[in-house]
């Protein structure tokens, strides 16, 4: 058994291609319309055929719910490697990305909490 698609709930699924794609460097691998909402995924350049990410619509009240929770107590939704967290904190700052946590050395990494923009936090580490 592996790991092949995980999810993250997003508000807005065009927002959230644009700010996968455009700021973190993601590349969208699949956008078939389901009804009025997308199967849309996005995976590493690195890794094309590695673990899609589907940016799945958050309009259910429960996900809502969900969401609200962890942002309102900085509970990252899912976590990214990054070779130099310091670095890529730097390229995201950048581009204007608003970070929760800025880099925070936690042996045996280093890791970094931002807003996706999209009604979740992410974070990164050193990996």
């Amino acid at each position: 058994m592996k790991i092949k698609l995980t999810s993250v709930p997003v508000d807005d699924q065009a927002k959230a291609l644009d700010f996968y794609t455009r700021i973190l460097g993601f590349v969208m691998k699949h956008d078939v319309p389901v009804g009025e909402f997308r199967w849309l995924t996005v995976v590493s350049p690195e890794e094309p055929n590695g673990v899609e990410l589907l940016l799945e619509p958050s309009e259910k009240p429960e996900t809502q719910t969900y969401k609200k929770f962890l942002f309102s107590r900085e509970i990252p939704i899912t976590a990214f490697a990054v070779p130099d967290v310091q670095g890529e904190y730097e390229r995201l700052k950048g581009l204007g990305v608003r970070f929760t946590m800025e880099p925070t050395p936690v042996p045996p990494t280093v890791l970094a909490v931002f807003d996706d923009t999209c009604g979740n936090l992410i974070q990164i580490y050193q990996g």
